[in-house]
């Protein structure tokens, strides 16, 4: 199967789930930690406007930062050599194997954590951005770990509908919906029932 480049300028689904379906988040600490690292490889190459972290697996919605909007000094290069071209993919995937590596030390597991290589759709209209943002917000009612949106801890809705400090796109994600009265009416009109 031909998997689809992700190219700058472009926004994205990105997801992926544990091996076979299993288990990636282990306890609240995992979820803190995938964050923290998220924070440092992510920003310097994709603006962020959702996210949300099951247990077996995760979505991010972004934009992929072209080479003239990558800064050069926030961009994580080897130390001591010359940098080379931003490459998203590859930060990504620093992402996603940093994380592994924590959970194998941690857990004392082998191999592979995660399915390679990861999923991503990219966001080819505004309505799709809309229905994307509250697919990733609605996941953990959609799949029956909590019944409203709101109650569900590891996902952007409620930083969104928070005044809280964040790396997220918040402005730019409650504009698209009007306002945040019209963000939060969208989710709660659409809660009980799948976009996809």
């Amino acid at each position: 199967m031909q998997i689809e480049p992700i190219e700058p300028g472009n926004f994205y689904h990105i997801y992926n789930r544990g091996n076979n379906g299993s288990k990636i988040f282990f306890e609240d600490e995992n979820y803190q930690h995938f964050l923290r690292l998220y924070k440092k490889y992510i920003p310097p190459i994709a603006d962020t406007f959702a996210w949300c972290l099951m247990q077996n697996h995760f979505h991010v919605l972004i934009y992929l930062k072209t080479d003239d909007e990558i800064k050069k000094e926030d961009y994580l290069f080897s130390p001591g050599k010359e940098p080379k071209k931003p490459d998203a993919s590859r930060q990504l995937g620093h992402l996603f194997n940093a994380y592994a590596q924590a959970i194998n030390k941690n857990y004392g597991r082998t191999g592979s954590l995660m399915e390679k290589p990861f999923e991503r759709k990219r966001i080819t209209s505004e309505e799709y951005f809309k229905q994307v943002i509250f697919y990733i917000h609605n996941n953990p009612v959609h799949h029956k770990v909590v019944q409203r949106i709101r109650e569900y801890p590891w996902s952007s809705y409620n930083v969104i509908i928070s005044k809280s400090p964040t790396i997220l796109k918040r402005k730019e994600v409650i504009q698209m919906f009007g306002d945040i009265e019209n963000f939060k009416a969208y989710h709660e009109r659409n809660e009980k029932r799948d976009l996809f």
